[in-house]
């Protein structure tokens, strides 16, 4: 599977700070040092739907992350999954009576084209659930050896027990783990499971549905958290800088995902720091597929929105933090946008030196992007008030919010 273009990410002079951010394990910000090559695992869409504005801002969260490892003038290494088979995608598929393969393809497809609108820097692996089952099928055998996995009525489960770290992720006590499951893809209320939450690792092949060849496990296809497991071991190994996603991902995906890995490697732990970006809501809840209250990325784009005004409305709240989407959210932006294009549309104007320490700083700082625009904003006013005689400033302006904001002036 193929990812969506990559927009040129300007050169800076001098060299950005390392990165200190919120590891949710932890619960506390942590100084990150990847070494020469940076590497980070983002969960994917399951593509039955459009972009809405609530992927929109926990892609640009991660996106940001690379473009500070980039002006520490590291390399990164960026692998993003598809669950390009899934219950809601076949259910979607089945509601609209169209194949659930051609759903899938034509979602992802006007993802790819929301994600190169709102320049957003690719991952180098854009690796679908489907194409990674040869990888994933191996793995399943293995707990099984390793007696991490059991049967039932001829679904594989992993086995919570099995991995003595299990919970060091999200830190939740069992009764939030038990109701997020239900909430979450979980079926902690299946008679037979040794643990309500062991969540499973290969589903049986069921009539009318896909399946693969899945080896001793029989014909089916995988669970949820498996997939990204298989996909990040076989880029990255044990290890890697950052798993990221939205904070609903912390459980149960990104702590089974954690369980299943290190089990099957002995090691600990799988990630570094598991990053999460908070959610977005419309009119009081947060926007989710199944409530139906998105805002889609592709229709404001045909509205005649400027897609750099709705990456400065995404950037205008802490990626952490939870938030509405709103009309002035958007008016917001776009005014920004137009004052920001004003002051750097002038020949000259006051020294940028400062503006562009204050933007590392702050995207250093837990990626605080509220902190770098209002040093732009602060920029911006200079210019409109007093001027400069600095000619190269506008340049330099444009460039740093280009190369460390993704958006273009």
């Amino acid at each position: 599977m193929h990812a969506w273009p990559a927009s040129e990410v300007p050169a800076l002079p001098g060299q950005g700070r390392d990165l200190r951010i919120h590891d949710t394990a932890t619960g506390g910000l942590v100084t990150l040092d990847p070494g020469p090559v940076a590497r980070i695992y983002v969960c994917g869409i399951t593509p039955y739907d459009a972009t809405h504005l609530g992927h929109a801002a926990t892609y640009n969260a991660f996106d940001l992350v690379q473009r500070v490892w980039l002006d520490t003038k590291r390399q990164v290494q960026y692998v993003q999954n598809v669950t390009d088979v899934d219950d809601p995608l076949l259910a979607r598929a089945e509601r609209d009576g169209v194949d659930w393969v051609a759903l899938a393809e034509k979602e992802t497809a006007l993802f790819r084209e929301d994600m190169t609108a709102l320049r957003m820097l690719p991952p180098q692996h854009y690796i679908g659930a489907v194409e990674a089952i040869p990888g994933i099928v191996p793995l399943v055998e293995r707990l099984r050896e390793l007696g991490a996995a059991y049967e039932l009525e001829g679904d594989i489960y992993f086995s919570v027990e099995s991995d003595p770290n299990f919970g060091k992720v999200s830190n939740l006590d069992a009764a939030a783990m038990r109701l997020l499951s239900a909430e979450r893809g979980g079926d902690p209320d299946r008679p037979g499971k040794k643990n309500p939450l062991d969540p499973m690792l290969w589903m049986a092949a069921r009539e009318g549905e896909p399946s693969w060849d899945g080896g001793s496990l029989g014909r089916g296809r995988p669970g949820w958290h498996i997939e990204c497991v298989a996909i990040a071991l076989d880029h990255f190994g044990m290890g890697f800088d950052v798993q990221g996603g939205g904070s609903d991902l912390a459980f149960p995906h990104h702590e089974m995902g954690a369980s299943h890995a290190q089990v099957l490697t002995g090691e600990f732990p799988m990630a570094k720091a598991y990053v999460h970006a908070g959610m977005v809501a419309l009119h009081g809840e947060k926007m989710s597929k199944s409530k139906g209250n998105l805002v889609f990325v592709s229709r404001l784009r045909r509205d005649g929105v400027d897609p750099a005004a709705i990456r400065l409305a995404l950037l205008s709240h802490h990626y952490r933090a939870d938030w509405e989407w709103t009309d002035q959210v958007l008016q917001d932006a776009v005014a920004r946008l137009a004052h920001w294009r004003s002051a750097v549309s002038r020949p000259d104007g006051p020294s940028a030196d400062v503006l562009v320490e204050e933007i590392r700083e702050a995207l250093a700082n837990d990626l605080d992007a509220p902190a770098a625009l209002a040093a732009v904003d602060r920029w911006a006013a200079r210019q409109e008030q007093e001027g400069g005689t600095d000619t190269g400033a506008p340049g330099v302006v444009t460039r740093a919010v280009d190369a460390l904001l993704g958006v273009a002036l």
